[in-house]
């Protein structure tokens, strides 16, 4: 059941035309995702016990093969999420439910301390944010993401982090400190420079300006830093690419990547609507262009090409990156790799200290 408490506060989404779920006023400024919606309902949260917490991946288009997501759903709401399919293990819609009914895997920290223990784990580094976002606002309260940093940092145990939520600068400290033992690799995801157009494509997430700081503070704290353009839709968000880089590396970034818009199951239905809801006059464009891209449907799934697309679009997008990247000095990468040679598991000579 869902917390008998009722919802958590300050927290929903606004992400369809009838503007729902107000948060916070004060807690909201603060993170950059602020706008007035009426308020009708808040975030639920359902508890969930762990039996594991590293999922595993053979993906050739990953740069990781495990990752941990301490939350299913996600309060952002961004329309175009690929994870919202998930949802339906659980009995729970792609659409609303995966927004304001989340579930909080709150044994996270235990569970992995657990995991990094047992005889023949290989350390590698681990993804947070592979699949729902690790700060997104209920971080704030559940604290899971930071508790699953305090038990990495005492291992020893190298992170990389996906996120669009400002609020990883509360954590600030302990990323310094995996930083300077070269344990974290942190990416930004950037859409758009535009408010308006964020406001729309992802009513929780921090604001455009409020991700710029969190590249320019964690620089500043030593925390090496890259842009996520992601995910990049044709006709609507494309022609910020380049602008999206240059804001990125005057902030401190290092590195960048980017995603081409991905829409499995139930995605696509909930995207083409959002286009006829923001972007009527050009929504058949949009779509048409997506279809070039992806062998005449709207998503394509084999490895190689579902993060990139293929086509005249997708070339060209491909080409403008690499020149961007190559201009902007994104490309170094050398020099940031992760040391995995410190690990020390739990009951280790380390953990003693």
């Amino acid at each position: 059941m869902f917390n008998p408490q009722g919802p958590v506060r300050g927290r929903g989404t606004a992400s369809n035309p009838h503007n729902r779920f107000a948060p916070n006023r004060s807690v909201a400024e603060d993170d950059g995702w602020y706008q007035e919606v009426p308020l009708t309902q808040g975030t639920e949260v359902r508890i969930e016990t762990a039996k594991s917490i590293i999922t595993r991946n053979n993906s050739p288009d990953l740069p990781f093969d495990r990752a941990i997501n301490p939350y299913r759903g996600c309060e952002h709401g961004c329309i175009y999420c690929y994870a919202r399919p998930s949802h339906a293990y659980w009995d729970l819609s792609p659409g609303l439910d995966f927004e304001t009914k989340l579930i909080a895997k709150t044994n996270a920290a235990a569970v992995l301390e657990q995991q990094l223990s047992k005889p023949g784990y290989v350390c590698a580094p681990i993804n947070l944010g592979s699949n729902t976002d690790p700060y997104q606002p209920i971080e704030r309260e559940q604290k899971l993401t930071r508790r699953l940093l305090e038990v990495l940092l005492r291992y020893r145990h190298p992170v990389t982090i996906v996120t669009k939520g400002s609020l990883i600068l509360r954590d600030l400290d302990l990323l310094a400190e995996l930083a300077q033992q070269r344990l974290v690799q942190v990416m930004i995801s950037l859409t758009t420079l535009d408010d308006e157009l964020k406001r729309t494509l992802e009513p929780r997430a921090a604001a455009p300006k409020a991700r710029l700081r969190a590249i320019r503070v964690l620089t500043e704290a030593g925390v090496p830093v890259g842009v996520l353009c992601s995910p990049m839709i044709p006709m609507i968000n494309d022609s910020e690419l380049e602008h999206l880089l240059e804001a990125a590396k005057a902030n401190g970034a290092l590195s960048a990547a980017y995603m081409m818009l991905r829409l499995p199951l139930e995605v696509a239905p909930l995207f083409e609507q959002w286009l006829q809801d923001h972007y009527p006059q050009r929504a058949n464009h949009v779509l048409s262009l997506i279809r070039q891209s992806r062998g005449g449907e709207l998503y394509d799934s084999r490895f190689g090409a579902r993060m990139r697309g293929e086509g005249v679009f997708a070339e060209l997008l491909a080409q403008r990156f690499s020149k961007a990247i190559r201009r902007l000095g994104l490309n170094r990468r050398e020099g940031y790799a992760l040391d995995c040679s410190a690990f020390c598991p739990p009951g280790g000579q380390m953990s003693l200290l």
